[in-house]
């Protein structure tokens, strides 16, 4: 009997085995179940490749001063990017705090030496306008001669985030490392801020010299020269100023002046400011930072001049988090104007 259950097993076995090396796939059968699967990837891989990067924040707070107290949202921004070609990308970028395009650009980049951008971006004015955007920027407000001078919330009307519609030639020479030591923008725009057409014929130009003798320092001038509104006002503006920001230090400087014509035939305003910023990167996530910023107007009148001395506490806990604590004493050289105690915390949600 047990013979016999023993042969009745082995056959079982034999049969099972037939059965599974039947039905195992040959060799031609997987390496064509590869390639197809190669295939459907390298689709994939394109259609994705093809689809914007996307990305944003939400900036909101609390400000109080000595007459004022109040909850507010900042800025609310969506980030829409992607190559289309090689060498050649784009850019969109709207805010939803009074909702507008903030950026809309083709950028074309075949070298270091020259490239070309066209489209609604930052004019190529100062070093913070351009390298210090508020995902980086240490403070919450910018200080008084970049609001006043370019386009933020500038004597000539203009409220466009430093931002125009226009076309730029950039490039830089002399690389070193990670950084170039010479670079130059030269760019055309309307001179009417964002979404706007021009309102007369003559178009605004900006030019911008950067020199970076070694890493994290550069020196920076500019000058803008354009004429806005039917009337071809005057708005002309001189920039220049110097960066140091490497490892845990961070100091910079800038001086901005311009004239402005003003409408109904008042004539012509001339301005000044200036501000300096000092910074200590105690931590990975954590960075007190100091600024003076003064502004004149009207040059003629000393009356005119608002200076303010802000402390401020940037804390960024996690990637996706930033927490900004900053005081500002506002102190009026006009007898008409009562000085001001303003403190403000603005938290950066980044998605």
């Amino acid at each position: 009997m047990k013979p016999i259950v023993t042969l009745l097993f082995l056959l079982l076995c034999l049969g099972v085995r037939a059965q599974e090396s039947a039905a195992e796939p040959s060799v031609a059968e997987l390496s064509a179940e590869i390639e197809a699967l190669k295939a459907k990837t390298s689709t994939w891989d394109k259609i994705l490749s093809r689809l914007p990067e996307i990305s944003g924040y939400v900036q909101a707070g609390y400000e109080w001063s000595d007459n004022s107290s109040s909850f507010f949202i900042k800025r609310v921004r969506l980030n829409l990017a992607g190559g289309i070609v090689p060498k050649l990308d784009y850019r969109v970028q709207v805010e939803f705090v009074s909702p507008k395009i903030v950026d809309a650009y083709l950028r074309y980049r075949p070298f270091d030496q020259l490239n070309f951008q066209l489209g609604e971006f930052k004019l190529p004015f100062s070093i913070e306008n351009t390298e210090y955007v508020p995902l980086k920027y240490e403070f919450i407000e910018y200080p008084l001669p970049l609001r006043r001078l370019m386009g933020f919330n500038d004597i000539c009307g203009l409220s466009a985030t430093g931002r125009d519609m226009g076309a730029m030639l950039y490039g830089s020479f002399l690389k070193r490392g990670d950084f170039s030591i010479l670079s130059y923008n030269f760019g055309v725009f309307n001179g009417e801020g964002l979404n706007v057409k021009d309102k007369n014929k003559s178009k605004d130009i900006v030019a911008r010299l950067t020199l970076r003798p070694a890493a994290g320092l550069q020196i920076a001038g500019s000058y803008y020269w354009g004429e806005y509104g039917a009337d071809y006002l005057k708005r002309v503006r001189y920039g220049a100023g110097a960066c140091y920001d490497r490892g845990p230090v961070v100091v910079r400087a800038e001086y901005i002046c311009g004239t402005t014509g003003l409408p109904e035939a008042a004539g012509e305003l001339d301005s000044d400011g200036w501000y300096a910023v000092g910074g200590w990167r105690v931590t990975r996530t954590l960075m007190p930072v100091v600024r003076y910023d003064t502004f004149r107007e009207d040059t003629s009148l000393s009356a005119s001049r608002q200076t303010n001395y802000t402390a401020g506490l940037l804390w960024h806990p996690v990637k996706y988090l930033r927490c900004q604590l900053n005081y500002t004493y506002e102190d009026y050289a006009s007898p008409a104007v009562s000085n001001r105690n303003v403190v403000s915390l603005m938290l950066s949600g980044i998605f």
